[in-house]
């Protein structure tokens, strides 16, 4: 167990900060991040310990959650709140807010890949696993995502 409690510590907020940009949602995000491990423990607790794997669970318990209902765009990080004054916390939250809409602008299997790599630190190999693609086709994927999130965001700029 002590492994495992050390693998949660290790992937916890990664886990988290993927889920929280996919969703919008804290509290979607913290049971989905919570569901992933349970079931990882679950099914794989023999198994050696695989980030690719715990972001492949995760990724399947979002899919089914947006299959249930559709997803809040609603962003809310009271729980990240810094000793900043109030004026540079709203400016962090609209601009969180910002390129959450832009990102869900982008198309879901796109939106998907980029979050992971921005949050789960898994290699490209590891996230073509994860999404079954090819490692090649997850770098062109991540490129591509990146220019259209830019134009949207200059988009929405103007």
């Amino acid at each position: 167990m002590k492994k495992f409690t050390e693998f949660y510590s290790t992937h916890k907020d990664r886990l988290f900060g993927y889920l929280l940009r996919k969703t919008g949602n804290y509290q979607l995000s913290a049971d989905i991040m919570q569901e992933s491990f349970v079931k990882y423990l679950e099914m794989y607790k023999t198994r050696e310990r695989s980030t690719a794997l715990l972001f492949t669970i995760s990724r399947n318990l979002l899919i089914d959650q947006f299959r249930r209902q559709r997803p809040e765009t609603e962003f809310k990080d009271e729980k990240h709140s810094s000793s900043n004054g109030q004026e540079q916390q709203y400016l962090i939250r609209e601009e969180a807010r910002r390129v959450l809409d832009a990102i869900q602008q982008l198309d879901k299997e796109d939106a998907d890949i980029l979050s992971l790599v921005v949050t789960s630190n898994l290699s490209y190999a590891e996230i073509s696993k994860v999404t079954k693609l090819s490692e090649a086709n997850v770098k062109v994927r991540v490129h591509r995502s990146r220019l259209k999130l830019r134009d949207i965001l200059k988009e929405v700029e103007r």
